[in-house]
């Protein structure tokens, strides 16, 4: 195999159709940001629209804004931007709340379309909010439900018709393994069983297509590869047929039919809305617009494509400048069967990946042993991909990882 060198990567740069869009982020001169599946770089003018909304439209504007600047709309308006991104049609989302409480939502929800069966069944080794949700939401019900964790070969011999509910990650959170949606969805369905799909490490990642494959529910987040900010709201999907028949327990006054007659009781609102329950973020939200809004003018299938560019090009030089340092592929090797990560797995992968951070490559780790490396395509270069394995090798070189400082746990991993 060919030597890929530091050349070969400046020319697929100037090639790139998507090279513009780096410019519009928020990115330190030589730092290599290998997590935006963790949480996206920011936006240029999300910091001019975090000031606009403080300033003017709070400020000055107070209450008005609620009409005026349009706040009480958002969740829609937003819901809608998104649907353009993963295959669903105006008024199916709606951008809401965390993503833990919206899976509450749909899982409660969903059982109430299928009210005559009583297991549930998810992947064991999801990220573990989607796990502590469900089982959240399960003990607080007693006895009716059980739960059923399986592993990704274990899928579809679990499928019977005992199982009211299947809640799958699209994108494995550690592997990046990326889940079969269609036929996944056809044969739970085909069962009558009610499907979930988590988009966390989907949604921006590239083209996903709800409606074309029939899905049922889907939660997701806005602050990975959609960039809207940490801690920025997550997005509900409700296919169409489901409006009115699957209802949500949080029946806060935002998802009432009429939120300012003030009635006594709750009345559902129609649609999507009434997947919304309290009094929404205005500040995320309207930071969170901005990284949409630059998706809306990206083409997704570009995206796709130099994603797999990318993780492809990562793997081939970690494994021929690194190959004899123990680091061993978690990820699949397929790029289609891969999301936009790549995960290596190595016994001393914490202190390593606290190395590279002080060596201006930042992944993240996930114990017990897993190095994760996010590639945002917006803006992540051909030429980073070259100086984040270049400064790993380094790395491995000079030993400088067993630094006892890089053996030193903070909260955050």
């Amino acid at each position: 195999m060919t030597e890929i060198t530091r050349q070969d990567c400046e020319l697929m740069d100037r090639e790139d159709p998507l090279a513009s869009f780096r410019n519009e982020f928020e990115l330190a001169d030589g730092l290599v940001y290998l997590d935006g599946n963790s949480l996206g770089a920011m936006p240029k003018a999300a910091a001019e629209r975090a000031s606009e909304v403080v300033h003017q439209e709070w400020g000055k504007d107070l209450i008005e804004s609620w009409n005026k600047a349009g706040w009480f709309q958002m969740p829609e308006v937003l819901g809608d931007k998104i649907a353009q991104l993963i295959g669903a049609e105006p008024g199916e989302v709606v951008v809401t709340d965390s993503t833990g409480i919206n899976l509450y939502k749909v899982l409660y929800a969903a059982l109430s379309l299928n009210r005559s069966r009583d297991v549930i069944v998810m992947e064991g080794s999801n990220f573990p909010t989607d796990n502590y949700v469900v089982q959240g939401l399960v003990e607080q019900m007693g006895d009716q439900y059980q739960l059923k964790f399986v592993e990704e070969d274990e899928i579809f011999d679990a499928l019977s018709d005992e199982v009211a509910v299947l809640c799958l990650t699209q994108v494995h959170y550690k592997s990046g393994r990326v889940l079969d949606m269609q036929a996944i969805t056809a044969a739970a369905q085909a069962q009558s069983i009610v499907v979930i799909w988590d988009l966390c490490h989907s949604a921006g990642a590239f083209e996903v297509d709800l409606n074309g494959c029939n899905a049922d529910l889907a939660i997701g987040c806005t602050y990975k590869y959609l960039n809207g900010g940490p801690g920025s709201p997550a997005f509900i999907f409700l296919a169409q047929r489901h409006h009115g028949k699957a209802l949500q327990p949080l029946t806060g006054w935002w998802g009432h039919a009429a939120p300012f007659a003030f009635e006594r009781d709750y009345r559902p609102a129609e649609g999507i809305l009434q997947m919304r329950s309290g009094t929404q973020p205005i500040l995320s939200l309207a930071v969170a617009e901005v990284g949409l809004d630059m998706f809306l003018r990206a083409d997704m299938r570009q995206i796709r494509e130099k994603s797999q560019r990318l993780t492809s090009l990562f793997i081939q030089l970690v494994e021929g400048r690194c190959g004899e340092d123990g680091f061993e592929l978690v990820s699949p090797r397929d790029a289609e069967a891969r999301g936009s990560q790549v995960s290596f797995d190595h016994e001393n992968g914490y202190a390593i990946v606290q190395a590279l951070i002080a060596a201006g490559v930042v992944g993240d780790f996930r114990a017990p042993s897993n190095m994760r490396f996010g590639f945002t395509p917006l803006y992540i270069r051909y030429v980073d991909v070259w100086d984040a394995v270049d400064r790993l090798h380094e790395i491995m070189r000079s030993g400088l990882w067993q630094e006892q400082r890089f053996h030193q746990r903070g909260a955050v991993t």
